[in-house]
């Protein structure tokens, strides 16, 4: 008997605190820590190739956090969030071509602007719901749209607009191997951000209005304002994004933001799983390396009767499409939760191995 009790029999929390930690183990925090500092040696273990996949895997993520954190923690739909990722990158490239501002500080303020029109779309859309809300955010993406072709002073219209690369006070950095820290030091910022928002009051009342927004407004919770809130949040996010994908393009065009970037977005929270921070940079990750593995797939049978049948070579960015398409059914048929839910699964499978329960 003695014995046994010095045993650990489960996983108890005795506060609020324990309960709502970042990490729930050390060897979960030893392992983000070891995760971070071999990805801080990914620039002398990895081509050229991977590294611009690291990349953008990294900005990519930060705008999917943003729209996460409206549909997933808050329950509130939205198509239009590649038109707030435009608004960012054509923002930070004006800012700082414009005005005598540093790339360091335009990229935030860039997000700020865009969390302020966020602010703005999200005023009207905090009060809809469903399908309603579905094509209010559509509207937003076809006006920013429209105002990217036309505002030339500010997109450059048919002339791509152009963003510098990555300076403070005069120091350049140069290259896919020095701009991946910038991008890796503003995902772990950004993404320490949102978990530890998500352990605050307001971040309770996001998900206590996904949860039952009846029950929100009877204990206090104001869903104007946390719904507007959210939209401005997903829009600073998706501004951040599009701000570091402009200094690294050096070249932002109006082509990129449609309906159908926003699809993708969807499918990186939706893959990643519904309202899991870490789940968001899983689904990024998945979406940016399926086009990849239709490249490989389609490399491989060249030449082949798959190829001739198919015409690979020509129809590769439709067989892109569908693939984006059927991965999103399949993942809600199949693994609605995402892949943050079955990692999870792995984890306590192994945790309890070779028991079953």
């Amino acid at each position: 008997m003695a014995m046994q009790s010095l045993l650990p029999a489960g996983d108890f929390r005795t506060s609020y605190a324990a309960d709502t930690t970042i990490f729930p183990t050390k060897t979960s925090r030893n392992a983000v820590i070891l995760g971070i500092a071999l990805l801080c040696l990914a620039p002398w273990l990895v081509d050229r190739y991977w590294l611009a996949i690291l990349i953008q895997i990294g900005y990519l993520g930060i705008a999917a956090l943003g729209l996460n954190l409206l549909v997933g923690f808050t329950g509130q739909i939205s198509i239009g969030h590649a038109a707030f990722f435009g608004l960012g990158a054509f923002s930070s490239a004006y800012l700082s071509s414009t005005f005598p501002i540093p790339v360091f500080f335009a990229i935030p303020l860039a997000a700020v602007v865009t969390a302020l029109v966020g602010l703005l779309f999200g005023l009207p859309a905090a009060r809809l719901k469903g399908l309603y809300l579905a094509i209010a955010t559509l509207a937003a993406q076809y006006i920013l749209l429209d105002f990217f072709s036309r505002a030339e002073w500010f997109t450059g219209g048919v002339v791509p607009a152009i963003a510098g690369p990555f300076a403070l006070f005069g120091w350049e950095l140069q290259g896919d191997r020095q701009y991946f820290f910038v991008v890796l030091a503003y995902l772990v910022i950004t993404y320490l951000m949102v978990t530890n928002l998500l352990r605050t009051r307001d971040g309770r009342a996001l998900v206590a209005i996904r949860d039952h927004y009846l029950s929100a407004e009877m204990m206090g919770i104001h869903l104007t304002t946390y719904r507007t809130m959210a939209f401005g949040l997903a829009a600073f996010y998706a501004g951040l994004g599009g701000a570091l994908y402009a200094h690294y393009q050096q070249v932002v065009s109006n082509e990129g933001f449609g309906i159908e970037r926003s699809i993708v977005f969807l499918a990186m929270v939706i893959i990643g799983g519904l309202g899991s921070v870490s789940g968001t940079l899983m689904g990024t990750a998945f979406m940016v390396l399926l086009p990849e593995a239709m490249e490989w797939v389609s490399a491989a049978v060249r030449g082949s009767a798959i190829d001739r049948a198919l015409s690979l070579d020509t129809n590769i960015s439709f067989l892109r499409e569908i693939a984006i398409g059927l991965v999103i059914v399949l993942f809600l048929l199949f693994e609605p939760d995402g892949l943050a839910h079955r990692w999870r699964q792995i984890k306590a499978y192994w945790k309890l191995y070779p028991f079953s329960h």
